[in-house]
Formats: structure tokens, sequence, C-alpha cells
């Protein structure tokens, strides 16, 4: 990525081998398994919802695997994450177990938030993730918050922040991008643009015909990813992440993805043409992970199956859990709630 931050945006390289070159076989099957645990995540999650097992609504992600995982490759057990209301893979992402998810999902005691946040608010703060968040934006100054408590502390720590292409448009996006780019903070700014704000197009809404133009306004790199590209993605987090951790400050990574289902469930979907959706589904960046890894000679066939396999009994055992589990008692209604007393 380097540190001239004149040009407004680059494009990482389409097709990278990068993965395949930096990161062992069994990290890329582990890679494969998460894209494949979160695709199967949420068609159970919605399959739930769909029988009345689970209530209220859900963001899914169907169709943008590639860009949560490979955001998260070069994090480690320190690094710190702001998810998003469409964030179920960037928690599987960042290591969360798919059966306190699902417990969270249920309302259950065993959820990571005890089944107080659902599916937009899941944090997972021992294992580095600070939060989704239902406010658009929302999570992006909390981002900048905690890099600026990292450097302060002296930390290496590296946070990424999650958001999507509806959020380029918020006051909390600018504000925090120049912030950061300020105080030279290290965090790693992820848009993941699926060409839609709920309805409304990103030709429609933003001026700029890339959101990583902006970063030039910040004096920090911009960087174009195809989100759909497990390798494109990872190379171009490495490049951030490496720059954040070596004192040189944010970057501004946008990976151009696709949701395949609408904006929430309660969404009909109708301001999309077919042949869009189809056209993207055809780019079903799980199955070109897969050819990949297939052409590297890293998995065959047969692994593949074994590890779809595990994934989904993952799947039945993180259900089953969810729906054994406890139910919070009506008694500790205002447990976790603060409120101050009067004069404090």
């Amino acid at each position: 990525m380097g540190s001239d931050n004149k040009a407004t945006a680059k494009t990482s390289g389409s097709n990278s081998s990068f993965a395949f070159r930096h990161y062992s076989a069994d990290q890329l099957k582990v890679a494969l398994r998460k894209m494949i645990l979160t695709r199967r995540f949420e068609e159970a999650a919605e399959d739930c919802y769909m029988r009345g097992l689970i209530h209220g609504t859900m963001h899914l992600s169907i169709g943008q695997e590639a860009s949560a995982t490979g955001i998260c490759m070069p994090l480690g057990d320190d690094d710190q994450i702001t998810s998003t209301h469409r964030g179920h893979g960037h928690c599987i992402g960042k290591g969360a177990e798919v059966s306190r998810m699902f417990a969270e999902f249920f309302g259950k005691e065993t959820g990571y938030c005890r089944g107080r946040g659902g599916s937009m608010h899941i944090a997972d703060v021992s294992g580095g993730n600070l939060g989704a968040n239902g406010i658009v934006a929302g999570g992006i100054p909390i981002a900048v918050g905690a890099a600026l408590a990292a450097k302060r502390l002296r930390k290496s720590t590296v946070v990424i922040s999650f958001f999507g292409d509806g959020a380029n448009n918020e006051g909390a996006f600018h504000e925090a991008l120049n912030m950061a780019s300020v105080w030279k903070l290290p965090i790693v700014f992820v848009c993941e643009n699926n060409g839609y704000g709920m309805s409304t197009s990103t030709k429609r809404s933003t001026a700029v015909p890339n959101i990583a133009d902006r970063a030039a306004a910040y004096a920090m790199p911009g960087v174009i990813v195809d989100g759909n590209g497990f390798s494109d993605v990872a190379e171009a987090s490495h490049n951030a992440v490496a720059r954040a951790r070596a004192g040189e400050g944010p970057s501004l990574l946008e990976c151009k993805t696709y949701r395949w289902r609408g904006h929430s469930k309660s969404d009909r979907n109708r301001y999309r043409k077919k042949e869009e959706i189809d056209e993207w589904i055809a780019r079903d960046p799980i199955l070109r992970f897969q050819n990949d890894l297939k052409e590297f000679g890293i998995v065959d066939e047969a692994e593949i199956a074994a590890i779809t396999v595990s994934a989904e009994h993952e799947i039945e055992a993180g259900i089953e859990f969810a729906r054994l589990s406890d139910s919070p008692h009506v008694s500790e209604l205002t447990r976790d709630v603060y409120t101050p007393r009067a004069g404090e």
C-alpha cells in the first residue's frame, strides 16, 4: 500500500495468490471452514426465524463471506473489531462460537450477551469483538476510541472497524477518519460495499464513484478490493494491518461485494432485478475459494465435503445447545442495567 497518500484509491490485485503464498494449508482450510460455517449459520438462523423459533429481525450477509473472513486473517487474539447489524460473519471470523451466537439469537442466558442483545448486538470482548451496532456508523467512533486507547497504552493492538456503504455518508464516518489520521491511530476502516443502503443504491446516494476515494481527504491510503475474492481481501487486510501496527496510521479498505438476501427479513427485495442478483450469485465467494484451493492442490472434493459436513454438524449442535439453554428469569430483568442515582 505504501505511504503515498496522493492517489485517491488503488485497486488490489485481482485473483491474488497472496493468501496461498502467505498462509499454510491448514490456515486456509480453517478459513474455508469459517466461510462455510458463516453461510450455514445464517441459513439456519433464517430457517429458525421462519419456523418461529427466533423473534425479531436479522440482517444476513450471505454472499459476503470472503470479506469478513479475509479481513480477519491477519488478526491476533489481542486485536479488536467493531461490527455492524450485518455482523455474523465478523463474529465467526474473529473466532466466536456458533452455539453461543445461536443462544443469543434465542434470547438465552448462555448467549454472548445473555440473550439481551440478539442478532444486531452480539459482543465478545474477551475475544476482541467489541460488539455489533444497530446504529448505522455507530461502531466507527467506538473503534477509533479503542485504537486511541491502544496507542496511549503502547499496545500492539490493531482495531478493525467494519461498516457498510450506507455509513460512509454519516458524519461519524468523516469525523472518525479525520481523528484517526490526525493521531495516526492503529486502525483499519473496512467498508463492505454491497451496493445498497437498505433499498437505496450507492449510485444514488454517494457522490464519489468509489468509497475508497474518500481516503485521500484524510491523508490515508484507500484501497478498492474485490470483496468476493478471499485472497484479494486477505492481502489488502494484511498490508493495512501491518501498516497500522508499524505506527503508520489508518487505511480505508472498500470491499465490493453483494448480499444475496434483502436488507432484513422484512425486505421484500423489490428494488433489485433478478438478473442482478443472479449475476452476483454466480460469483459465489465460497465456490470461488474452493476452486482456488483445489487449483493450488490444497484440498480435493472429498476434503471440501468433509469440511462442509463438519460445519453442518456444528450448526446442528449449536441450535440444540441454544434450544436447551435456560431463558433469563423475569426477576433479573434489570440486571446489567445501570441507572445513576440523583446527584451522581
